[in-house]
């Protein structure tokens, strides 16, 4: 057995050098040295060697990081001082053992010291391990910083007196265009039809606490001093204690939840992104996207940019499957970011009547202005009644410091609704975003008649842009739910309207019978009758048309419908949403005041999209509400579940004809059309780089419009912080504007020869997932036990169940995020690649002409290039020795064997052609960076996976008492968090 003692100092070691068994260890921080991939025949011996200027070799390109392995040092000697000294000297003892012994093992696998390593973590206690997996986490979260701030920096030094020229950012791409001949005024046409909507969702894989958030951001923010240039060796020593303080901090932070958070502490977390970074980060995006059209096409290009950038959400709005959100639950969520937005203008307009302190004795602002404040004092004489003569010689700071007093009224308002507490202010508050927004236009267009546009185009087009973005809603909430609640409640209302038996009906029957009943006055309903959920339901609707009258016309994005197998669920929510008064006729004409979304999830459901979109398109009613809603048919695509169903390549090839198809039936009706992605973070739930993943859709299906979920540990990662939030809505925008190019010129045909390949491909890749997922005996067993899944339900991260029927343990019930997260934590991550490598094998046989033909299409087509990319960062993720440990959890060691054989074939069948089609050596060499930076957590994940796997064990072991059992359960939450974290992206 291994002693209780440190092996190697490392990140985890001080500053100070701790003598440790009679020698004084050096502390190399990142530096780790080599890292085998176990799975791989080929090593990173390269990371072994060093250059003069700090640079390491991977693959076949340096990667230059001296500066971030300097920076996880000095992280890493930190928490190793806080460690001992809190910890103590046992636990800082173990993390070393751990830590080392992982390190050797990656260098050169060794069996026996694997077995010791094993038996020695079997030895340590509930409240060691607690102490242990935190520091690992604590860890990586703190290396996750000074990555984020390292790319942030290598970014910056790659903006020239242009701009920022790396691949993806506003000068690259207009370059590009410009280079190709595209003039300004397509420039414009492309701009024009921009709408860029990320929707935050709160499904839930590594929803850090917002305490957490803030005590990371704070660290961020006091290491990106140090980058401060000249500085001394005092302020670089007084910036370090800072750190200090702060990491202490957050080491004494429980990121772990104490109770599961509810649906508004949901929604408080998704607004801490705003608050800290997009507030921000937004008008700094559009203000280099204009300063990069004058650097290509000159200051008189005549492009003007609009504000296209949109932000969505579910949280509050979904409640397919959560029982905990109701319609009170809606109208809190959308006063809460209603308050938000608010809130923020109120301090940016008081901070702007500090600036604009313009005398009346200087320049004379225009008459619109002058009649608007003119108009204003007499709207609102009682905001000046105590000084009349307030600010008589600042017309700007009067008209802001009424107008500060109108959105603070408004403010009163909405906390008085969140507070259910009836409202006593003065009524002059801002009806919605478009009275304030004529306010600082009025302002904007009065500087410029004097001649200071210059001034006009700081801070206050920065809070224009911020009302033009989010109104006084912050995020167009969703409202999402379930076919066949809404069958059920029209079944009820119907019965009730004229007896009618709805459920009876067939398809065109119902259709039928809706279109009609639309078409009339609504009728009225006695909720009281209808049943507990299906007056729930109605409700909804009515919460909706309230809210768009109370808080704004543009509160809600759209009206989802999860599992739409047929044109009549669509229609259905048309009905209700026409007995709320959203849509309807009014003197003959239509009027829609609901956008409804059909999502299309499961493999079979997007084989047939085209007919039942066909179906619905084919209904006058429809249509002409359609039209009246601006004319545009939003289609959601369900990643997560069409993968879960049918494996990672039939997903995706489903999903791209599935775009082709609607595509092509909106076009041939002059409908508009905006496809909703709905993405998760991981390969298997429709994840990657966003820049990469907009490029790699159908050839001429983005329009301009694309919207897309942002889940889980996404959020954190992209809108933590507002240096990464710019460069993620940029690389986003940029795609959208390459994909978009359509709009301006003919696009290229699809390639016939690829598509056939694709086909064939995919439908073998999902025989073979089907093979394992739904013929293979003990599988569903197999996923069950040899993941944390169940564990996973336990742990509070998110209000919704992890399972759409808690007896049910089919793959048709666990939900497709516990479904990647439970793979992703045993180091399978079999969603994103499982059946790409048979398909791949049988589709070449031993022909060297139609393996030439699979790297042609690798290197030629965007969707088959970031398919196989994508792919290759699952694979580097998963580790065929740990999920061997995991396999050993199952209680019939025979299946066991058998399924674990057959995915461990898999995985080395997937990597070998995966390699041969991409004409690479090994797993990530095109992206060194990421795999750098995947390689060197690898040591710090395996300790994780190692104690996980024995918590696992010892936490389902029946034959102990439950008091036993249960205190292994805090460790094994904590164990889950830290390897979320190791990961990134987890699900």
């Amino acid at each position: 057995m291994l002693a209780r003692q440190p092996l190697f100092a490392g990140p985890f070691g001080s500053q100070r050098k701790y003598a440790v068994n009679g020698h004084t260890p050096q502390f190399d921080g990142y530096n780790v040295r080599s890292f085998c991939n176990r799975n791989s025949q080929t090593t990173m011996a390269a990371e072994k060697q060093f250059s003069q200027d700090g640079s390491r070799q991977t693959g076949n390109r340096p990667v230059h990081d001296k500066p971030l392995r300097s920076r996880v040092k000095l992280f890493g000697n930190i928490l190793g001082e806080i460690l001992r000294e809190h910890a103590g000297e046992e636990v800082f003892n173990a993390v070393e053992t751990l830590r080392k012994g992982h390190i050797s093992l990656r260098e050169a696998d060794n069996p026996n010291k694997r077995r010791k390593l094993a038996e020695y973590t079997a030895t340590l206690d509930a409240e060691t391990l607690v102490h242990v997996v935190r520091a690992f986490a604590i860890y990586f979260s703190l290396v996750n910083i000074a990555e984020e701030s390292f790319q942030h920096r290598m970014r910056r030094r790659d903006a020239g007196k242009t701009g920022p020229t790396w691949k993806g950012s506003y000068h690259a791409i207009l370059k590009e265009l410009e280079g190709d001949g595209i003039e300004p005024a397509q420039v414009q046409t492309l701009l024009n039809r921009l709408a860029y909507i990320p929707v935050f969702t709160a499904h839930p894989t590594e929803a850090k606490r917002r305490t957490i958030l803030e005590a990371l951001r704070r660290i961020f923010v006091i290491s990106e001093e140090l980058d401060i240039p000249g500085l001394t060796l005092n302020q670089r020593e007084e910036i370090q204690e800072k750190l200090r303080r702060h990491i202490r901090i957050l080491y004494k932070t429980n990121e772990v939840r104490v109770d599961k958070p509810q649906v508004l502490d949901e929604v408080k977390n998704g607004l801490y992104y705003f608050k800290e970074s997009l507030f921000d980060a937004v008008p700094e995006t559009y203000r280099n996207l204009e300063k990069s059209l004058n650097h290509i096409y000159g200051r008189d290009h005549g492009v003007s940019v609009p504000s296209f950038i949109r932000f969505g959400s579910w949280i509050g709005g979904d409640r397919d499957g959560n029982p905990f959100v109701k319609p009170e639950t809606t109208v809190k969520a959308v006063n809460m970011m209603a308050h938000a937005a608010v809130e923020e203008y109120a301090e940016r307009v008081r901070g702007l009547s500090r600036t604009l302190t313009h005398s009346s004795q200087l320049c004379e602002p225009n008459a619109a202005f002058n009649d608007s404040l003119q108009g204003d004092e007499q709207r609102y004489p009682h905001i000046f009644a105590d000084h009349p003569h307030r600010f008589k010689q600042e017309p700007y700071r009067r008209k802001l410091f009424l107008m500060h007093k109108r959105l603070q009224a408004t403010l009163d308002k909405l906390q008085s609704r969140i507070a259910d507490a009836e409202y006593v202010g003065l009524g002059c508050g801002y009806i919605n975003e478009h009275e304030l927004l004529k306010d600082l236009s009025l302002i904007r267009d009065s500087l410029i008649s004097h001649g200071d546009r210059v001034i006009a185009d700081g801070e206050l087009q920065n809070l224009i842009r911020l009302v033009e973005t989010f109104g006084f809603y912050l995020a167009h909430l969703d409202i999402r739910q379930e076919s066949t609640i809404h069958t059920e409640t029209v079944s009820e209302i119907i019965r009730q309207i004229d007896g009618s038996d709805y459920a009876a009906l067939d398809e065109d029957g119902r259709l039928h019978k809706l279109a009609e009943l639309i078409r009339q006055p609504p009728a009225e309903i006695d909720t009281e009758k209808l049943s507990e959920m299906s007056r729930e339901t109605f409700e909804v609707f009515q919460v909706m048309t309230r809210l768009r009258e109370e808080v704004s016309p543009h509160a809600f994005g759209s009206y989802v419908i999860s599992m739409t197998h047929q044109a009549s669920h669509v229609l259905e929510v048309m009905f209700l949403g026409w007995l709320a008064g959203l849509a309807g006729y009014r003197d003959g004409e239509p009027f829609c005041h609901i956008h409804i979304s059909p999502l299309f999830e499961t493999v079979n459901d997007l084989a047939h999209i085209e007919p039942v979109m066909n179906r619905l398109l084919d209904i006058p009613t429809y249509t002409e509400l359609l039209k009246a809603a601006d004319n545009t048919q939003e289609v959601m695509l369900g990643y997560s579940d069409s993968c879960k169903d049918g494996g990672i390549l039939a997903s995706t090839w489903n999903l791209y004809q599935a775009q082709q198809q609607i595509t092509a039936l909106t076009q041939q009706r002059g409908i508009r059309l905006r496809l909703f992605h709905g993405r998760g973070g991981t390969m298997g739930r429709g994840g990657g780089p966003t820049h990469d993943s907009i490029l790699s859709q159908p050839t001429g299906t983005v329009h301009g419009e694309i919207k897309f979920t942002e889940q889980g540990e996404v959020l954190s990662y992209k809108y933590s912080n507002q240096e990464t939030a710019v460069y993620e809505l940029t690389m986003g925008i940029t795609g959208l504007l390459k994909a978009s190019r359509n709009l301006i010129e003919p696009p290229p045909p699809d390639n016939p020869e690829y598509l056939d390949i694709m086909a064939q491909l995919a439908k073998t890749g999902e025989q073979h997932y089907r093979e394992l997922t739904d013929n293979t005996p003990g599988f569903l067993d197999y996923f069950y036990e040899a993941t944390p899944v169940s564990e996973i339900g336990l742990l509070n991260i998110g209000s919704r169940p992890s399972h759409r029927k808690k007896t049910d343990r089919s793959k048709e019930s666990v939900r497709a995020i516990a479904w990647v997260f439970g793979w992703a934590q045993s180091r399978h991550t079999i969603p994103a690649w499982y059946g790409i490598g048979m398909a791949l094998e049988k589709w070449v046989g031993r022909s060297p002409e139609k393996l030439q033909k699979l790297q042609e299409m690798y290197q030629q087509w965007p969707f088959f290039s970031a398919l196989l990319s994508n792919t290759q960062m699952s694979l580097f993720k998963a580790d065929m020795h740990i999920a061997r440990d995991y396999a050993d959890l199952c209680k019939d060691p025979q299946t066991a064997d058998t399924i674990y054989k057959m995915i461990n074939a898999e995985y080395n069948r997937t990597r070998l052609r995966v390699l041969e089609a991409a004409r690479l050596q090994e797993l990530m060499a095109e992206t060194p960076n990421l795999a750098l930076s995947l390689t060197r957590r690898n040591p710090y994940l395996d300790p994780l996976n190692q104690i996980q796997r024995i918590l696992i064990e010892r936490f389902r072991d029946e034959s102990i008492s439950e008091e036993d059992r249960n205190q292994w359960l805090n460790p094994l939450l904590r164990s889950i968090n830290a390897i979320a974290a190791g990961m990134r992206n987890t699900g």
